[in-house]
């Protein structure tokens, strides 16, 4: 840090006081979770609204020390354009003795998807925010990293219709909440796997997009539980009592207390997803509404063997529209894949800037 950036100036943000450098101006509380306080600030120097995170005592205990560390690394290792990107990183103390609080800064956004899932979206912006979600995902898993709590406070969205996800839900506790939303440490989108401490592999992720994508359609949470036993008696009431190979592959205790629960066939996903819930003013909404539909059917499975693949799902009819293998071939070469495909990528380009006016 060079000596003219080492100014710092305090302001008070409810309880707590945010001691930065004083490039970042105008602090507004936007949210507030387990990892610390967030605020919106002007960053004088780039001239650009910013996200200021205060980490909350990070060093106080092993636990604390591991997933600030943690979150750090992660930030300054992804690189892609829909996870969220680190911008600087401070810390107001001169030694390390002192050293105690820690300042990450980050771009701002304009709204988390919670706001955005109840608006009534058209087939191409629905379809277009879950591609940008499945390629921010597949970017983390190319880089290790599985997410495991995906929600739509964790995720934010611009006017123009650009995405992030915010984080990768860091350690196994609470993760942060960016705005201040109903959604805070919630299980309605966790995987069944995840519920039941089974072994999860890539696809854990899928099934928190598939949760997102009902409640975009329906307009509501589709699992709503209120704890991990009533989160899985939600789920097998609508999509019905998994197969015995499933039960089979589940620890003892729980095994048994799942085989010992009524028996549900499920809800046909014509019904649980009905024609009126999603757009259709012309024939190309009904060919999409049945695309989505058939996408819903593949990602809410409860059995993580028989759900699809996350490129299994960029590569589904209803996603695969926006397809550009640069944003979803995360850390994979992309030279060759646009051999002759120039004509494609000017098409989707032309179809992007349509939507985003």
């Amino acid at each position: 840090m060079s000596d003219s950036d080492s100014q710092f100036h305090s302001v008070q943000v409810g309880d707590s006081t945010f001691t930065v450098l004083k490039r970042y101006q105008q602090l507004r509380a936007i949210g507030s979770g387990a990892q610390g306080i967030v605020c919106s600030a002007l960053d004088t120097v780039l001239g650009l609204p910013v996200a200021v995170k205060k980490l909350s005592r990070p060093f106080q205990n092993q636990t604390h020390a591991k997933r600030a560390y943690r979150e750090l690394v992660l930030l300054k290792c992804v690189n892609h354009k829909n996870i969220i990107r680190l911008l600087n990183v401070f810390t107001p103390q001169k030694s390390l003795e002192e050293f105690q609080d820690l300042y990450l800064v980050m771009e701002l956004m304009d709204a988390s998807l919670c706001q955005v899932i109840h608006m009534d979206l058209d087939h191409e912006r629905m379809s277009y925010l879950l591609y940008q979600i499945l390629c921010g995902i597949r970017h983390l898993h190319s880089a290790g990293i599985i997410h495991r709590d995906l929600k739509p406070s964790n995720i934010v969205v611009k006017s123009d219709c650009t995405l992030k996800i915010l984080d990768f839900g860091l350690a196994r506790t609470a993760c942060t909440n960016f705005m201040m939303t109903p959604y805070v440490v919630t299980r309605y989108y966790r995987a069944p796997e995840v519920i039941l401490g089974m072994k999860y592999k890539e696809n854990v992720d899928i099934w928190s997009v598939g949760c997102i994508m009902g409640e975009m359609v329906k307009g509501c949470v589709i699992f709503q539980g209120t704890d991990h036993i009533d989160q899985w008696n939600k789920v097998i009431e609508v999509l019905g009592t998994p197969s015995l190979e499933f039960m089979n592959r589940l620890m003892e205790t729980v095994r048994n207390y799942v085989m010992n629960k009524p028996q549900y066939p499920g809800v046909h996903f014509e019904e649980l997803f009905p024609d009126w819930a999603f757009p259709s003013d012309s024939e190309h909404d009904k060919l999409k509404t049945s695309q989505a539909r058939d996408l819903l059917s593949k990602m809410l499975v409860i059995d993580p063997e028989k759900r699809v693949s996350v490129q299994e799902a960029l590569s589904h009819p209803y996603i695969h529209v926006w397809y550009d293998p640069a944003e979803a071939d995360a850390n994979l070469s992309t030279k060759k894949l646009w051999t002759g495909r120039k004509e494609t990528r000017t098409g989707l380009q032309k179809k992007r800037h349509q939507m985003q006016q």
